[in-house]
């Protein structure tokens, strides 16, 4: 994912009312948005927006009811102007493009999905899919191989010839998003996309858009007001409130770092070692072993200030070393390969696990445990300390209970 910013949002504002611009200075003193309201009748919707979103990024942007997520979705592709402010798409400033540059702009730059479906009743599963490509005037047949690739994407290939009422709600929004997929559009707006559907339908929509997005690299705008989902499907996540950006940040640091009480009240209920990775609060390793015998070993081992490492091989991880056991083996044959010497077998763990799902083997090994990727490379390690300092917070019922220690295992 490239860090070239895709769209860029500088000093955006929108105020609903009849003068909006008669009223943009007691925005920018500062009164409230409740205020502002009471005393002219005016609406602010947003107030002083600065975010940046990367090319081929998920960026989620989430608050509650009346938080400006929507309005400032529909900014992008101008379904809504701003009072002030500038929107630069791929460089472009949107709000200087022509009424006839716009209908292009949004035939070909940026495609929408709706929460509640937005597909033609009238027409078929096929032709809804096509629609975009119609629009465009790419020929018919054209548009229905293209259509049909696309439906089958999305897992309803033979479902050409239905209509939407005789879909499910989740089969309705695949089709939804194989529309906006359809026309090859670089953004991907997704406007609580998933909010209308049942909890099981809606997870395995979640799934299926990270896995098209391993795929494709779209670029992808995603509003919602479920911080679960957020955290799940989102590279960076943006907090609205009242119109104000609160927070951006990563998933871990919105978690780990919530910058107000606002934002602190939202992750407080957060299933917090489900929600979190591996790899978003490993520590770098603690030694990476390459040596060839176990004298080279040794010498490696005693150039740190850890009594411990992780051997890998050409073939990857191997096993952990200790520095003590290495000490042993030496007075006998210091040239003893690295590939005899018996090595303390941890089990190693992804990257990408949940934490949730490696508490029992972290909570139990002797060492901390190393993380692995799918080539055996080390990238990092997680000790049973670190685990329950970054967990602390959630599992408050546990707090007056001890804190393990590096004396029953080892930590950096």
């Amino acid at each position: 994912m490239s860090e070239q910013p895709l769209i860029e949002v500088n000093n955006l504002y929108k105020v609903f009312g009849k003068n909006p611009q008669q009223i943009m200075p007691q925005v920018k003193q500062g009164l409230s948005k409740d205020e502002i309201l009471a005393s002219s009748g005016h609406t602010v919707g947003l107030k002083e927006i600065n975010l940046s979103i990367n090319r081929g990024e998920i960026f989620v942007i989430m608050g509650l009811s009346g938080s400006g997520k929507s309005t400032l979705i529909r900014h992008f592709n101008r379904l809504i102007d701003p009072t002030e402010g500038q929107i630069l798409v791929d460089g472009v400033d949107v709000m200087q493009l022509s009424q006839k540059q716009l209908e292009q702009f949004r035939r070909h730059k940026m495609s929408m999905v709706f929460q509640r479906f937005g597909l033609l009743p009238h027409r078929t599963v096929l032709d809804n899919v096509s629609y975009g490509l119609k629009v465009q005037g790419v020929a018919k047949e054209s548009r229905n191989a293209t259509a049909k690739q696309w439906l089958e994407t999305v897992g309803l290939a033979g479902y050409e010839q239905q209509y939407p009422s005789q879909l499910s709600g989740g089969q309705q929004q695949r089709v939804g998003l194989a529309r906006a997929l359809c026309t090859d559009a670089e953004i991907l707006l997704m406007d609580e996309a998933f909010s209308a559907l049942d909890p099981l339908i809606r997870s395995e929509m979640q799934d299926q858009l990270i896995e098209l997005q391993q795929q494709l690299n779209k670029t992808i705008i995603f509003i919602t007001h479920d911080l679960d989902e957020a955290l799940r499907i989102g590279d960076r996540i943006a907090i609205l409130k009242d119109g104000n950006l609160v927070q951006v940040g990563q998933p871990v640091d919105i978690l780990m770092n919530p910058a107000d009480d606002y934002v602190e009240a939202f992750v407080k209920d957060v299933n917090r070692p489900r929600a979190l990775t591996v790899e978003t609060v490993m520590r770098p390793p603690a030694l990476r072993l390459t040596a060839d015998t176990i004298g080279e070993a040794l010498k490696q081992m005693k150039k740190t200030t850890a009594d411990y490492a992780y051997y890998v091989s050409d073939d990857g991880y191997q096993g952990v070393v200790c520095q003590q056991a290495l000490e042993v083996a030496v007075e006998d044959n210091h040239k003893l390969p690295m590939d005899e010497f018996e090595l303390e077998q941890v089990a190693a763990i992804a990257p990408d696990a949940p934490l949730e799902s490696v508490i029992p083997g972290t909570m139990g090994a002797d060492f901390p445990l190393p993380v692995v990727d799918a080539d055996g490379d080390i990238q990092g390690e997680l000790s049973r300390g670190h685990l329950a300092e970054v967990l602390a917070d959630f599992y408050e019922e546990d707090a007056d209970k001890p804190s393990p220690t590096n004396d029953d295992q080892k930590d950096v």
